[in-house]
């Protein structure tokens, strides 16, 4: 039998380079693409990436390569993870490209900035409504999966063919990847996970302890379910990987760049002071506004987001937003 094709992933940071690593363990990548001609040419030398993924070597079938034209024609699916903000024009980019027979994977955590649009839509907007799309998310620390150590992933689409073919090619090597259909609880755990983080961060580092911040964490994940069932999505995706164990993960462990900017405010940092002495992009910056906006939209109320939006935007000092969550008036817990 004829291989399949490689499947390409486009945006070398640190998670798409840890992605293209496992598909490669897997037999599955062929290529890894980054905009800069200079570093993806110094990264197919080396075989590492420096800046973003210092120390996890690149197998030896993965091409690292700026010529986006020459991996479209030569890969099958493709699996987008560039920043979202990135996401849009990188969809421009590949229209005149694609074949009709590639899917599109993302791995993109986040909303659109200013139009709010998940991930799916965008896609849907620039490539056509027909494309098989996945949205692959979950607990995932880029560097422990370029280190191999054991991971799980959830592969949600509304074509359950191709959620289980791109589940099969990341599966194995101690890496797990689970299918859903359930595409919005997917994105809406992995958008909105990040923004919490800042606020339990935030808490931290105000010095509130740990019961704090389990309290933070489970009425956060009381949050995000409230809106993922408000925008028809199951409930019971937001109790697994891309819910409960993304936020899990990013609230408690300093790998997350989230938590570690939400802790630089709670010490009395700004935001462009804290986001300057974090290497990479820190999503929950971004997703801040636009799931707030959307949660006001379904009228689903939000404390700890709202709280964690409103310090990102400089409208309220950190201890004052925890006063203010404090002072809310007792309820039952379901609500």
């Amino acid at each position: 039998m004829r291989a399949p094709a490689p499947i390409a992933v486009l945006g070398a940071g640190a998670f798409g380079t840890a992605l293209a690593i496992q598909l490669t363990r897997r037999g599955a990548a062929g290529f890894l693409w980054g905009r800069d001609a200079t570093v993806m040419a110094t990264m197919q030398e080396s075989r590492e990436n420096v800046r973003y993924l210092r120390g996890c070597h690149l197998p030896a079938p993965l091409i690292a390569t700026s010529d986006l034209e020459a991996v479209v024609a030569d890969a099958g699916d493709l699996l987008i993870a560039t920043p979202s903000p990135a996401l849009r024009e990188t969809c421009q980019r590949l229209a005149p490209l694609l074949r009709p027979e590639q899917g599109i994977a993302c791995a993109c955590k986040g909303l659109e900035p200013h139009s709010g649009r998940f991930a799916h839509e965008v896609i849907a907007e620039e490539l056509g409504s027909e494309r098989s799309v996945a949205i692959i998310s979950g607990p995932t620390f880029a560097k422990e999966l370029g280190l191999g150590l054991p991971t799980a992933v959830t592969v949600a689409s509304t074509d359950a063919a191709f959620a289980e073919r791109i589940a099969q090619a990341l599966h194995g090597d101690g890496f797990r990847a689970y299918t859903s259909n359930d595409v919005v609880g997917v994105e809406i755990g992995g958008a909105a996970k990040n923004v919490l983080a800042i606020a339990v961060g935030i808490a931290d580092g105000l010095g509130l302890g740990a019961n704090t911040r389990a309290a933070m964490i489970t009425r956060g994940l009381n949050e995000i379910s409230r809106l993922a069932t408000a925008l028809g999505a199951q409930r019971e995706t937001l109790m697994g990987l891309a819910g409960l164990g993304d936020l899990v993960l990013t609230c408690t462990d300093n790998q997350s760049r989230n938590r570690r900017l939400g802790m630089l405010l709670g010490q009395g940092k700004t935001v462009a002071e804290a986001q300057a002495a974090l290497e990479g992009v820190v999503e929950g910056v971004r997703a801040a506004p636009e799931v707030l906006r959307l949660a006001q939209r379904c009228g689903v109320q939000m404390p700890l987001l709202e709280m964690a939006s409103a310090v990102i935007a400089g409208e309220v000092s950190p201890i004052a937003a925890v006063q203010r969550l404090a002072e809310r008036p007792q309820r039952a817990e379901a609500n």
